[in-house]
């Protein structure tokens, strides 16, 4: 008898969902067969069979989540070989379905986000209502509560009175902020499906966690322009893809992340963690109207050619819904193109734990004073706006300030030269 486990999704992943059973008890199957699809925070995949048997048991049904390397079905391997003569009884574990979670947020609005049993017990002991938890700060993936930030707060608590100690459990509600909102008949109402509520928290979470400051600055890339121009075809020749402008932006982004290492970091309470490897994480927008960032891992070391071909590689399965979980771990830095849409400029917000994010803008031919031996004279010039969106509290303006410079004279100084 095959046991089948929920799989590992990732470094910071301990639990999925189960969104959809291909396959019921009694069924036949066959090795790589899709058995089903889960979905974490980041990422949904499908999980196909690993052997060729029969669907004996499945032990968790479609919306529950399951933590990570957990029973979740049975596969019959042997015709002889039945459930009850497997040596060992899957362990009991506590499921709990979205249904059940979002019941247990929203009664009493008790919390606006997930507080581990550890964390609760902290909370209890130390008189910390859920009203005063959601003050934390948390420093840990998409902006979870650590162990550490409450121990951090409960440190710089001690000057304050202790509130009485209260049961987690059963709270009073916590006055959040509600905005109402007037229905008419010719109004439509669309429900957030799962990605759009994740997207919507992590949002919020980030500005929360994080002072976001964002820089501007307009660069003229002319000479990129004209080098793509002049190599696109060659290069789709050679390599059968597109040449774009985003290989030559995270390349530009790369080298200034070397040149200014604390942009490439993460903020762990009141330590700053300087990142080893520059990943930097491409935002690409799915047909569903939803955004995920796919991860191109040690950008730096990649030549333009290298980059092109992962980016494509990447944009291509995120449309598809082809990505793995490694393909979304890991960023350090992540660049979000505004110019796909025509937009000149814009100020984005930064994807946690990170501490930046690069925007780039259209570009456009403007007129430009350009100065000579003979004089100004005004020509025409390729022209485009960067922008980075910061975490204030470890990066000041004139280090901004001066990463995004760095950033544009790159891109201006690119060396037409190159081959592909």
């Amino acid at each position: 008898m095959f046991e089948l486990k929920m799989p590992k999704m990732g470094e910071s992943i301990e639990q999925a969902t189960i969104t959809k059973w291909f396959v019921k008890e009694g069924d036949t199957i066959v090795e790589d067969d899709v058995l089903l699809e889960i979905a974490t925070d980041k990422v949904d995949s499908e999980i196909p069979s690993p052997v060729a048997g029969k669907i004996s048991k499945i032990l968790f049904k479609t919306n529950d989540l399951v933590p990570v390397g957990k029973v979740i079905a049975f596969i019959q391997t042997d015709e002889g070989e039945s459930i009850a003569e497997t040596k060992e009884e899957p362990k009991q574990v506590e499921v709990i379905s979205y249904a059940q979670s979002e019941k247990k947020v929203t009664e009493n609005n008790a919390a606006t986000r997930f507080y581990s049993p550890l964390i609760k017990s902290i909370a209890k002991n130390e008189g910390i209502s859920i009203a005063e938890l959601e003050t934390v700060v948390g420093t840990g993936e998409n902006g979870r509560v650590r162990k550490q930030d409450v121990l951090n707060y409960i440190s710089r608590r001690t000057a304050n009175p202790k509130p009485t100690q209260v049961d987690v459990g059963q709270v009073q509600p916590t006055q959040q902020p509600k905005i109402s909102v007037s229905v008419s008949a010719n109004d439509e109402i669309i429900e957030m499906d799962r990605m759009r509520k994740l997207i919507a928290d992590h949002m919020v979470a980030s500005k929360r966690i994080s002072p976001h400051v964002t820089n501007m600055v307009e660069a003229d890339v002319t000479n990129l322009v004209k080098w793509r121009d002049r190599m696109k075809d060659v290069y789709k020749q050679k390599y059968k893809t597109k040449l774009t402008f985003m290989p030559s932006f995270t390349e530009a982004a790369a080298r200034a992340l070397r040149d200014f290492p604390i942009v490439n970091a993460s903020v762990d309470g009141e330590k700053i963690i300087i990142k080893g490897k520059v990943n930097v994480g491409i935002a690409v927008a799915k047909p569903d109207g939803n955004l995920i960032v796919p991860v191109v891992r040690n950008a730096d070391r990649l030549n333009l050619s290298g980059l092109s071909f992962e980016i494509n590689r990447l944009a291509e399965a995120a449309r598809f819904n082809k990505l793995s979980p490694d393909d979304i771990q890991e960023g350090t830095f992540s660049i979000t193109n505004f110019g796909t849409f025509r937009n000149v400029m814009g100020t984005p917000i930064i994807a946690q734990p990170q501490v930046a994010i690069l925007a780039t803008g259209t570009i456009e031919k403007k007129p430009a004073v350009v100065e000579t031996e003979y004089g100004d004279i005004i020509v025409p010039r390729h022209k485009m706006f960067l922008s980075l969106s910061y975490d204030h509290r470890i990066i000041d303006g004139a280090l901004g300030g001066a990463f995004l410079r760095r950033v544009a004279d790159y891109l201006e100084q690119f060396d037409t030269s190159r081959e592909v």
